[in-house]
């Protein structure tokens, strides 16, 4: 049983809405202030890459710790020690550049990794509690949060550039907000097991040894590799848009550098809107049926950017490609922790999967871009999407 929080649920629910919103802003802090990072440390755009590895390092260890972490340390304790793991992370980073060393920001971008990681995981488990105990779809509007969040963590990074305010005070300023905020919604988020198997749950693994087995059990799970595999296809899709898109726009298409900058940004309006208004249209559909009609149109808009010659044309396959992408993620969480026990070790899986696509994937178009052209490499995309559409199944809720 859940100890409901002061103020119930809709405290709860908009605490881990803006948790999802404070993940997006760290995502998106550093991204605006690389040139000046870069020329500040005198460093080379292969050291840069390096320091962007780090961070998908400590991402890849922050979602393989989440689950102990979470049964050491309850819900409440974890969500905001992932925060001020963040917040620690990021002045870490603001320390380094004013002391120039290059070695400890590479340690920041590892721990700010670990700390985004632990938070992606938790904040879905949370948040598919919050989807079970208010009986509505919600997961999209928080995954929207996170999409205006990096938005917004790189309007501050575009406006603190433009004003010349150097990066590390931009990095210490955003780590006290978050470690405020962290610290302010504590009390938001409720005590107790969210679910029978979860951490405090007197049936469930009574040792860490359990929950390890439990984890590596998933990964031979049919249902949750079927998510999987919905995952993998619109997390690729999404990872190349936002690698790849505007290139594929100005030589692929033949258009300005301006009207490529505004075919991305038509893109993440196209994915937040989405996402935002689409509780209610899931609720109506239901999961499987929502995939199979989002990935389905995702289907028409790649097809449509790849072959079409007139500008709005492309564009309409811009928007149709959001809508393909914007829902696979938070529905596939939410799916994942209702799939079984252990919903902390069920995300973990599915969202290593979806990491996996949206870091791996753009490399991959590369390498097939460079033999085939950029635009058909595209088509590896609508296969992906077709392949998730077949998988949409595995996204019905589990009987109990």
């Amino acid at each position: 049983m859940t100890d409901e929080p002061a103020g119930g649920l809709s405290r709860w629910r908009w605490t881990i809405t803006t948790a999802f919103g404070l993940g997006g802003i760290t995502i998106s802090a550093w991204g605006p202030r690389l040139p000046a990072i870069k020329a500040d440390l005198r460093i080379g755009t292969a050291a840069i890459g390096l320091l962007l590895a780090g961070v998908t390092v400590g991402a890849i260890l922050g979602l393989l710790a989440s689950t102990p972490v979470l049964s050491r340390l309850g819900s409440r304790r974890a969500v905001v020690g992932a925060l001020l793991l963040v917040a620690v992370a990021m002045t870490v980073m603001g320390l380094a550049l004013i002391a120039g060393s290059v070695p400890l920001l590479a340690a920041a971008f590892v721990i700010a990794g670990l700390g985004i990681g632990l938070l992606d995981v938790l904040i879905n488990v949370e948040g598919s509690a919050i989807e079970r105990t208010a009986g509505r779809t919600l997961m999209p509007m928080m995954h929207a949060a996170w999409s205006v969040g990096a938005a917004v963590g790189s309007g501050i990074g575009a406006a603190c550039a433009a004003l010349d305010i150097a990066p590390s005070a931009q990095f210490i300023a955003e780590a006290a907000l978050i470690a405020a905020t962290a610290l302010a919604m504590a009390t938001g988020i409720p005590g107790g097991p969210r679910a029978p198997g979860d951490p405090g749950d007197p049936d469930g693994p009574s040792d860490r040894g359990a929950r390890l087995r439990q984890w590596l059990r998933g990964w031979l799970d049919w249902r949750l590799l079927l998510i999987g595999v919905v995952m993998l296809g619109v997390e690729l899709g999404e990872g190349s848009a936002n690698s790849w898109l505007a290139l594929a726009v100005r030589t692929g298409h033949g258009q300005s550098a301006a009207v490529a900058a505004l075919f991305v940004t038509a893109f993440a309006a196209g994915e937040a809107a989405t996402r935002i208004f689409g509780g209610p249209i899931v609720d109506r559909l239901g999961r499987v049926r929502t995939i199979r009609v989002t990935t389905a149109i995702g289907v028409l808009g790649m097809v449509l950017f790849i072959l079409a010659g007139n500008r709005w044309v492309v564009l309409l396959g811009v928007l149709l490609w959001a809508v393909g992408v914007s829902m696979g993620f938070p529905l596939g969480m939410s799916a994942a922790a209702e799939s079984g026990p252990d919903p902390a070790a069920r995300v973990s899986v599915v969202a290593s999967v979806g990491y996996f696509a949206n870091l791996a994937g753009p490399p991959v178009i590369g390498v097939l871009a460079q033999s085939a052209g950029l635009l058909p490499a595209l088509w590896l995309l609508v296969a992906l999407f077709i392949a998730a559409f077949a998988a949409a199944s595995s996204f019905r809720p589990r009987r109990p």
